[in-house]
């Protein structure tokens, strides 16, 4: 069991960051110290007790990354309810199902998706609360929520007649064995199923960024990802908040241009990040560089190519704000050419693996330490293993157990029997190997794999890597028909346009040759039969795998 108490943790962090910088909405007039984060949070548990509300109720926040998300998750937590953060990707049918499912009474949502809900199916919730403003936007009849949030102010001089001052934090006490999270998956198999986390859960993933001075008092950082989702929230956010950094939430889209121009003016002092993200600034920034005709002939140059690799990463530094100690990629697999490039040229990033079940994070290993191709070293207060099930194969399921690990999945016990050993290790879904020093390497997910008719096992996403680096190829999903591989392809429809070359006979040449590369670079078993044009991008999880359940039916056709 971790020793530090989840919940103190923020009591301390509030009490001794009472003057630093909190909360900031990027690009708006909203910024908040720890101070008044402490004193809004003060605010909201008076509405709380208002509306008697009881340790273990749950609330729910779905809504763009912003100053108010987090302090209604903070509210929540300290006050010692279960927090339920909902993407805002999901739909208005999911987000009924999981409000109503997870039993939450009360709902933080940002206007805008608020107008998308139907509230005579959310028959549980007491009342709703807008994240631009916390006004009351609903309440249950019978309940007095909108008359007490008007007289609020009054509320806080009652209860703080001095003001409200950092002696004032109090929380909750409660013991870190308790659920705090409920967090809904949205997986690459289409069943939303929620996660129960607990404080040690939590506060396994804070206290390691705090061991491991991911983040420290006075650092900054740009928060992206969806506070939603475990992995941006753990790092972003709740470690972030546990030690004084400064989060800036980047309330948009983060294409490459906006989040450029963002680590610029916010200059991060760590950076949490998908493949994604990381691959798009890759395409944009270096690729159109180092495919110029004199530096592809300077770099076969030795002594010379050493110098032109350090120009190229300290413009990499620079565009991301120049200021991190790393980057941590992480919640799918990397490019394998982009993470080879970035090595060869001592770009400082490494890749971590997690998933929601374990808070997320499962391996780690700092910049310097990290080894090409792994996904980091399992941490010291978690377990891992392969499990063969046949003692032949080189590879097996990784399964994990320690301090990260849920505890189930809520109000659903065949799920978490499933997911579950007999000896009490989760079954992760992902194959792979781990090496004598605790490295862990992926192959892919056993949901996905394909048994070849000569018994080979195929790992699709190997397959879509090599695809997508090939020429007016955006993204792939490889698929199983009649025994044959397919390649579904999205294709860079932009980039043909510009170059006139958007017609069927230019596709089919241009796709033709594409398939031709790409089954020289395989194994014979991998070799795909045919490449299929596909007119939108793929559907895809918040994290940003696509969802391979969706396209099965294409398969069969």
């Amino acid at each position: 069991m971790i020793k530090e108490n989840f919940i103190k943790l923020y009591e301390s962090s509030f009490r001794e960051n009472w003057d630093l910088p909190c909360y900031t909405d990027y690009g708006e007039d909203i910024s908040f110290t720890y101070g008044e984060v402490a004193e809004e949070i003060a605010r909201l548990h008076l509405l709380f007790k208002h509306c008697s509300l009881r340790r273990g109720d749950k609330i729910a926040i779905i809504g763009k990354n912003n100053t108010r998300w987090c302090i209604a998750y903070m509210a929540t937590i300290t006050y010692g309810a279960i927090v339920v953060p909902i993407l805002q990707d999901f739909n208005p049918n999911d987000v009924h199902h999981i409000i109503n499912h997870s039993e939450s009474v009360f709902l933080f949502t940002s206007d805008t998706i608020w107008d998308t809900l139907e509230e005579e199916k959310l028959t549980q919730l007491r009342g709703v609360f807008s994240l631009t403003d916390f006004r009351c936007l609903h309440q249950r009849d019978g309940e007095t929520i909108q008359r007490f949030t008007r007289g609020l102010n009054d509320a806080m001089f009652e209860a703080y007649p001095d003001g409200f001052t950092k002696e004032n934090i109090e929380y909750t006490t409660l013991s870190n064995d308790k659920v705090m999270l409920l967090n809904y998956t949205s997986g690459t198999t289409g069943f939303s199923k929620g996660v129960m986390l607990t404080g040690n859960n939590l506060a396994g993933n804070v206290t390691f960024g705090i061991r491991t001075k991911l983040l420290v008092k006075g650092d900054r950082v740009l928060s992206f990802l969806p506070l939603a989702h475990a992995y941006g929230c753990a790092f972003d956010f709740l470690t972030a908040t546990a030690v004084g950094t400064h989060v800036t939430l980047l309330g948009k889209i983060p294409s490459p241009k906006i989040l450029l121009k963002a680590f610029e003016e916010v200059k991060p002092s760590l950076i949490i990040t998908v493949p994604l993200v990381i691959e798009k600034i890759y395409k944009n920034t270096i690729l159109p560089l180092i495919n110029k005709k004199g530096m592809k002939w300077a770099l076969n140059i030795p002594l010379l190519d050493n110098k032109i690799y350090g120009q190229i990463r300290k413009k990499l530094i620079d565009a991301l704000g120049g200021r991190f100690k790393e980057i941590i990629i992480g919640g799918a697999a990397m490019n394998p050419e982009v993470e080879e490039f970035f090595y060869k040229i001592k770009f400082p990033f490494t890749i971590g693996y997690g998933m929601t079940e374990c808070g997320p994070l499962i391996s780690y290993a700092p910049w310097n330490e990290f080894v090409p191709t792994s996904s980091g070293r399992v941490l010291d207060i978690m377990e891992a293993r392969i499990y063969k099930e046949n003692p032949e194969s080189t590879l097996g399921e990784i399964q994990v157990r320690g301090e990260n690990v849920m505890v189930g999945y809520y109000k659903n016990p065949e799920a978490t029997k499933e997911v579950f050993t007999e000896d009490g290790w989760l079954r992760t879904g992902d194959l792979g190997t781990i090496d004598g020093n605790n490295n862990v390497y992926i192959r892919g997910r056993s949901k996905s794999m394909i048994l070849s008719s000569s018994g080979q096992n195929i790992f699709p996403e190997e397959i879509e890597t090599k695809l997508n680096n090939l020429p007016f190829i955006i993204e792939s999903l490889v698929i199983e028909r009649n025994k044959k591989l397919v390649a579904l392809v999205y294709a860079d429809y932009e980039a043909l346009d510009s170059l006139g070359l958007n017609n069927a006979d230019s596709l089919k040449a241009i796709m033709d040759e594409n398939l031709k590369n790409l089954n020289n670079s395989v194994a014979s078993y991998e070799k795909v039969s045919q490449i299929q044009l596909y007119p939108t991008e793929f559907e895809k999880t918040p994290k940003r795998s696509i969802k391979r359940y969706l396209y099965n039916s294409i398969a069969e056709e």
